[in-house]
């Protein structure tokens, strides 16, 4: 009965003038062959005044057709590079085993930094933590999240330097969900105190993967001898 109605109702406004494309209409099938008919009896009765159909489906199937129709390998595009991994090792002390950043991809001299680990089964915890479930341990996501704070505080704008720079403290620290091996970590450190006097640093972090929270906190760093 629905559809009876619905299409009687599209046929008498296509009589009437208006066409499907203004209506924002995607008929079915067989109220389309059901307009044709109809648009071939207005044609032989009133040849001066020609009816016109014009069916247009929705832009939001179109666009689903276009994705449809898109490798997956080309539908999603790399981060951006602001600072790679050579510019990273001049900026942070840290080698291997342990610098884990890899790129930064946003950065505001003075204010913030975000930055991405490519967290991959080769990493050397994985073997320990743990052989069955390969997950990021916890405290190694803070260290690469106090490395992104430290790539912010290593600049000029801020006044810092590689030689006297420490992670001083966490607190508020919290785990969301797991990170395993696959992921990439997104990470965003802002300062929100700068205490140049004292060389005390505070910072917001939060981490994500695929958009979703898995790790924030809030960090202080310092800047002197140790």
């Amino acid at each position: 009965m629905a559809s009876a109605a619905a299409a009687f109702s599209n046929s008498s406004l296509l009589s009437a003038g208006y066409s499907s494309s203004s209506l924002n209409l995607c008929p079915p099938p067989s109220l389309v062959s059901f307009n044709r008919s109809r648009l071939a009896s207005l044609k032989s009765s009133s040849p001066s005044s020609p009816a016109r159909l014009v069916v247009a489906c929705s832009p939001n199937e179109d666009a689903a057709a276009s994705k449809e129709e898109t490798p997956i390998e080309l539908r999603y595009q790399a981060f951006p590079t602001v600072m790679d991994i050579n510019q990273i090792r001049e900026i942070l002390p840290h080698r291997f085993p342990f610098l884990l950043v890899d790129r930064v991809i946003e950065y505001t001299p003075g204010v913030s930094a975000v930055a991405i680990k490519n967290v991959t089964i080769n990493d050397n915890f994985f073997p320990g933590h743990f052989p069955e479930r390969p997950i990021m341990p916890g405290v190694l996501m803070v260290e690469a999240m106090a490395q992104v704070g430290g790539i912010v505080m290593l600049q000029p704008d801020v006044g810092g330097s590689r030689e006297n720079f420490f992670f001083a403290g966490i607190d508020k620290v919290r785990f969301r969900k797991p990170v395993i091996a696959g992921d990439t970590l997104v990470m965003r450190m802002t300062l929100t105190k700068l205490q140049k006097r004292f060389g005390i640093a505070k910072m917001e972090g939060k981490a994500y993967v695929g958009g979703e929270v898995v790790c924030e906190g809030e960090f202080l760093m310092a800047m002197g001898s140790a």
